[in-house]
């Protein structure tokens, strides 16, 4: 025995509530001919009559009440199954993978503790990274990236902030070296080179030398100690930089900032609450 399609059980369904093959038609949206053949191929699949046919409408046979009664209870399931999940996409909680540059922590993180302040079912993974994750692959659902604006295809992209770069030094340093007005004099905590894109990096490339680089470190504490010890100068966040001296900054260093979901994930409650906590708003702005 082979039924085609779940859809001839739910044709049988409809006849069996109205009574009538017109009834079901205008119930499904489909002509009364297609009832007819759903009916005959499903009574022909399962060699039995599932309707006594008379002038006034389609009568279940004692098989057509076994198929109501199996059949109703299945698609009961399915109609909950449905709705559950259908809740589970309106509710915020659950995992969700937010990617972000890897000096970027101390901007984002209060922004994101806040968001699980208020919804403590939701299970973040923060990974800081300067590879892009790629969201179709399902690899992050919400990923701050910066430069120019991303252009790949089902992205949904939309401005976070814009992000001012500055060279901090300590007293000690700016005491023994003068200020930054030609970077050749000067030695420099510089990150790697995943970020040789960045408009700061851009601009020490061709002012300064092999020389002129004291350390070179993906880790923002590894250059802050650096920096905080005297030796060199360097670009911190600002909120790692209490107690140095802002040497050098030029409005040329802003960097924007990007946030970027998938077209798929973009509407739902839970990343549109990710992306209004990140640009320090609310959903939907």
């Amino acid at each position: 025995m082979h039924i085609d399609s779940w859809d001839d059980i739910r044709v049988a369904l409809a006849v069996a509530r109205t009574g009538t093959v017109s009834g079901a038609a205008t119930e499904l949206g489909v002509h009364h001919a297609t009832v007819i053949r759903r009916i005959d191929a499903l009574e022909t699949a399962l060699r039995a009559r599932l309707f006594q046919r008379h002038t006034r409408g389609y009568a279940l046979t004692e098989a057509g009440q076994t198929l109501l009664a199996a059949a109703g209870a299945a698609d009961e399931r399915f109609s909950q199954m449905a709705a559950q999940i259908a809740g589970a996409g309106e509710r915020i909680e659950g995992d969700l993978v937010v990617t972000s540059l890897p000096e970027l922590t101390d901007l984002v993180m209060p922004r994101l503790i806040a968001l699980m302040t208020r919804h403590p079912a939701l299970r973040l993974t923060y990974a800081t990274d300067a590879r892009l994750f790629r969201l179709d692959a399902g690899e992050a659902h919400v990923a701050i990236r910066g430069g120019p604006k991303p252009t790949e295809a089902d992205y949904v992209v939309s401005a976070m902030t814009r992000s001012a770069q500055k060279l901090y030094a300590s007293a000690a340093y700016l005491e023994r070296y003068g200020p930054v007005t030609d970077p050749r004099d000067h030695r420099f905590a510089l990150p790697g080179s995943d970020a040789r894109g960045a408009p700061l990096m851009r601009w020490l490339q061709d002012r300064i030398g092999p020389d002129n680089i004291l350390l070179v470190a993906n880790e923002t504490d590894a250059r802050e100690a650096v920096i905080r010890a005297g030796l060199a100068i360097g670009a911190l966040p600002e909120g790692r930089a209490q107690g140095l001296v802002p040497a050098l900054s030029l409005p040329d260093w802003d960097a924007q900032l990007w946030l970027v979901t998938h077209v798929d994930l973009h509407r739902t409650p839970k990343v549109q609450a990710v992306l209004a906590a990140l640009r320090g708003g609310q959903p939907g702005a």
